[in-house]
């Protein structure tokens, strides 16, 4: 059964004096909120955190490779006829595993490689 909507703004104001009282205590003890943390300092761990770019020519198409500590993860084509795509080793085995054109990219999920040995 559906809720009616003519009760609805009755029930709020019914509710409000309720909900002014939840935020103001009644003795009065306010403690101060405590200063935010120090903004940490640069990585100092020598990992690298942007990727390294590779821009290639291959007759009239053009190539961008992108690796990160030297292992191949993206290849973004623009060829000269048609729409720029990109190829992704999802899984870090080495092969190009996805196929994408930038529409489809932006559904992407971020994934990051938390360990490695």
């Amino acid at each position: 059964m559906p809720f009616p909507t003519r009760r609805l703004p009755m029930l709020l104001l019914l509710l409000t004096p309720l909900a002014w009282g939840i935020d103001s205590p009644e003795d009065g003890n306010l403690q101060p909120v405590p200063d935010p943390p120090d903004i940490p300092g640069p990585v100092q761990s020598g990992e690298e955190l942007a990727p390294d770019v590779t821009i290639m020519r291959k007759g009239e198409d053009l190539y961008e490779e992108y690796r990160i500590n030297g292992r191949l993860y993206m290849i973004k084509v623009k060829p000269k006829i048609g729409p720029p795509y990109v190829m992704m080793d999802k899984d870090g085995d080495g092969n190009m595993d996805v196929r994408t054109t930038d529409m489809a990219r932006s559904m992407d999920i971020p994934q990051w490689v938390l360990f490695s040995w």
